[in-house]
């Protein structure tokens, strides 16, 4: 039976098992039941997610994400934060890199205080409603502005919106925004994961964008949005432009858990 030696790291409270693949193949695309066992919380390691780090010709490395539920996922902010902490621990790089995901190349630096910063992908096509809006953030996200995020049922409203007639097929993340003075506390339903988790990096910044477009006050040029979720604290800068947002950084910590190796 195959050993895998795993490493779990977590980003404000959004968990997932880390696999060096340059040297071996341990899992592939296709084996889904086996990732999602291994996320699974009760009968595996547990986690909102796997991340494989595998080889790539032209960047530093190639990231593939699975969600929770074993199926490859669109990119995910705080997984590709932490798999940079990752490539740091391996030796791979120091403080600069360029790394593949699924939506294309991302740039990342690690600072002084531990914390990693990550390019996000240019956001365009934004749908805004009254009181929500909608947008991809390198993953589809409906973002709902609310008074109080103690009185909503996150899972429950969440999966209202995830499994509603528009969504049902392919699916979205679902964001809950309280704004305060000087930021915005976030709570989000994943889709693959199909619950709350702690923190969603994609959805912070879809949550951070539909927030600049409630306050035009906040004025043009250069921005930066703190961000509380239930994990922790985040930072999202970017720069408005006529119809597209771009220079998106998602910013925050990441943190190796525990390593370990586990029976396949």
């Amino acid at each position: 039976m195959q050993k895998l030696p795993f490493y779990k790291y977590q980003g404000t409270g959004n968990d997932f098992v880390m696999v060096d693949q340059r040297e071996s193949i341990y899992l592939r695309r296709t084996d889904t039941n086996t990732i999602a066992r291994l996320c699974h919380r009760r009968f595996g390691i547990g986690a909102d997610g796997l991340i494989l780090l595998q080889q790539h010709p032209d960047c530093d490395f190639e990231m593939v994400y699975f969600n929770a539920d074993g199926g490859e996922g669109s990119m995910c902010g705080n997984g590709g934060r932490c798999i940079v902490a990752f490539a740091r621990q391996l030796g791979i790089i120091e403080e600069n890199c360029q790394f593949i995901a699924v939506d294309g190349p991302h740039a990342a630096r690690i600072r002084p205080d531990g914390w990693v910063e990550l390019q996000m992908s240019d956001v365009e096509n934004v749908e805004q409603g009254a009181g929500s809006c909608f947008m991809n953030t390198g993953s589809p996200h409906y973002v709902e502005f609310v008074d109080d995020l103690g009185q909503i049922n996150i899972i429950q409203r969440g999966r209202e919106v995830r499994y509603s007639k528009r969504f049902k097929q392919e699916g979205t993340n679902v964001n809950f925004v309280e704004p305060f003075e000087g930021g915005i506390s976030v709570a989000t339903y994943e889709r693959g994961v199909e619950d709350e988790t702690l923190s969603c990096g994609t959805g912070v910044t879809a949550s951070a964008i539909a927030h600049y477009l409630r306050k035009p006050s906040m004025g043009l040029g250069p921005q930066t949005v703190p961000v509380r979720v239930k994990g922790g604290r985040l930072e999202v800068r970017f720069t408005p432009q006529p119809g597209r947002f771009t220079n998106i950084w998602l910013c925050g910590p990441a943190l190796l858990v525990y390593e370990g190796v586990v029976t396949l």
